[in-house]
């Protein structure tokens, strides 16, 4: 069993990103759940979303695929992770290239271009976009830390956490994803100040588990 969660508020520049990544789902792993996660804070909190998606699904060893409502990964890869994913103890990451296509790149893809043949670029030590676990996995490291609100850093201190409390990163699969276009968020402002904070923190707690644990018992 493998269920599909999708952290998903509303924006008019993602509609058409989304129906396209729930498409892909369908046609690539056929008849499998899409649940869509939001939560009910103001400010967007995709931390939040995320662990909500992941405690919703009950029994602890189910494959989960937290994937982002703008991003499509490749079939042999995403199939790799899931298989790995149910008794592996690490969360997994379906792609070693992430491609940022941009909005040309996104354009020839919506005029009927092949995914890895649009114009893009290659976001250089990406983590987030999609991951693959379970709720047991997940839980383990405690997931992704809510304090983190607005955008910006939830997924690199997740990755920090995980290095930390399992003893190794997020296991990669050959492949690639690809990130479609849609008007960015600020990254600047208070929220977006306390999340670097936030962030420096778990740089500092990365030199030992124990730090890190107070860190995440801390939120």
């Amino acid at each position: 069993m493998v269920t599909i969660v999708i952290p998903w508020r509303p924006q008019p520049s993602r509609l058409r990103s989304f129906d396209v990544v729930v498409g892909w789902y369908r046609e690539n792993l056929g008849d499998v759940p899409v649940v869509t996660v939001d939560s009910d804070d103001e400010i967007y909190n995709l931390a939040r979303c995320r662990n909500l998606g992941v405690a919703g699904i009950g029994d602890p060893g189910e494959v989960v695929v937290i994937g982002d409502a703008d991003t499509i990964p490749e079939r042999a890869a995403l199939l790799a992770a899931i298989d790995a994913a149910r008794t592996s103890g690490r969360v997994h990451l379906p792609y070693t290239e992430y491609r940022w296509l941009g909005a040309a790149g996104t354009a020839e893809f919506s005029a009927g271009a092949a995914l890895e043949e649009c114009s893009h670029e290659v976001v250089h030590g990406a983590c987030s976009g999609v991951y693959v676990t379970t709720p047991a996995t997940w839980r383990s490291h405690g997931g992704q830390d809510e304090r983190f609100r607005g955008w910006g850093f939830e997924d690199a201190a997740w990755h920090v956490a995980h290095e930390t409390l399992l003893g190794e990163p997020p296991r990669r699969h050959p492949g690639r994803v690809y990130a479609l276009h849609h008007e960015t968020q600020r990254r600047d402002g208070p929220q977006y100040d306390a999340n670097a904070a936030l962030m420096a923190r778990y740089r500092e707690a990365s030199e030992a588990p124990e730090r890190m644990r107070e860190l995440l018992q801390s939120s």
